[in-house]
């Protein structure tokens, strides 16, 4: 399950910095932050992921009755630092069945949060209606912190997306019924600031979501 690094647009296969260019490459978006192979979830994995972002690393904390940390994975290399962090996780969806959330943060332009959304990427601003209210709020590292729908989604799940610390947040959702579940005042941590207490994290099996 180790793999290679993929491009975080288009999870095609990247070219590593060497003499010709000193960046990662990918065939059809150029230059990339690439998206590190996704290891099985644990404590160890998400602390990996933590020591190594600069971006936060959103997660459900406390984490909704029932639900698990499900996997982490990021975009960037040990030179630049984790540029986008996924958080998956799941459990008992608000309407029956499971539900599935997928939590991305990343600078502009890194592709990521499109990818797992489905939509063309790389950034939600084209498919925001920011000129309304916002149609739903979390709670981001304290701060009240508006998300709106993320138009031209599949049918298969709900998007949101908005910024937090200055960075794009955005939650994706399955099945898109599920999407209740942002309506509930989420609050989210920064696994970066959350110490030992990311020791705590219960973890379940991998989520496909990360995969696809």
């Amino acid at each position: 399950m180790r793999g290679e690094p993929s491009c975080p647009k288009c999870g095609g296969r990247v070219r590593a910095p060497g003499l010709f260019a000193e960046s990662w490459q990918c065939d059809v978006h150029g230059t990339v932050h690439p998206l590190q192979p996704v290891i099985p979830p644990s404590v160890e994995a998400l602390n990996v992921v933590v020591h190594r972002a600069r971006v936060p690393v959103w997660m459900p904390w406390p984490l909704p009755v029932g639900w698990l940390f499900t996997g982490v994975a990021y975009a960037g290399d040990d030179r630049s630092g984790g540029r986008a962090t996924a958080v998956a996780c799941s459990g008992p969806g608000p309407l029956g069945g499971i539900g599935e959330l997928l939590l991305v943060a990343e600078e502009l332009g890194v592709g990521l949060g499109a990818r797992y959304a489905g939509i063309d990427g790389p950034d939600p601003g084209p498919y925001l209606n920011v000129s309304g209210p916002p149609h739903t709020k979390v709670l981001a590292a304290g701060r009240p912190t508006p998300l709106w729908h993320v138009a031209a989604a599949p049918d298969d799940r709900a998007v949101f997306a908005g910024e937090a610390r200055g960075l794009w947040l955005w939650a994706i959702v399955w099945p898109e019924q599920s999407g209740l579940l942002m309506y509930d005042e989420l609050v989210l941590t920064d696994l970066r600031d959350a110490g030992a207490e990311v020791e705590l994290v219960p973890c379940g099996a991998l989520s496909p979501r990360l995969l696809s």
